[in-house]
């Protein structure tokens, strides 16, 4: 049996140079566990609400966004973390250039 692995040193240089207006997305990892995919947000720019079928986890590598989870809004700054059911309503509105890093959990 091969074991094999992925190792990114630094989140931020993965990302590249966050575009000037728009949102930037790479897929890091998908399996039959998970999907994992690091955003780049220009300032200003966002994910209008939206739901996913799977639970996902957030992490704000760097920058500052507004989160809306749900019925809660959160400022969310580097080192924020966030945890979602299936299903829950969620937004992203970059305040500053953000990197953002989704997990999405598969199967049951």
């Amino acid at each position: 049996m091969t074991n094999t692995h992925r190792f990114l040193p630094d989140l931020v240089k993965a990302a590249g140079e966050i575009p000037s207006d728009s949102i930037l997305s790479r897929t890091l990892h998908d399996d039959a566990h998970c999907k994992v995919v690091l955003f780049a947000f220009a300032a200003g720019q966002a994910l209008s609400e939206h739901s996913a079928a799977q639970s996902a986890h957030l992490y704000i590598v760097q920058g500052e966004a507004q989160l809306t989870l749900g019925e809660s809004s959160y400022t969310a700054s580097s080192g924020a973390w966030a945890a979602m059911p299936p299903r829950l309503p969620h937004s992203v509105q970059a305040k500053t250039p953000l990197i953002l890093l989704l997990t999405l959990m598969k199967g049951g």
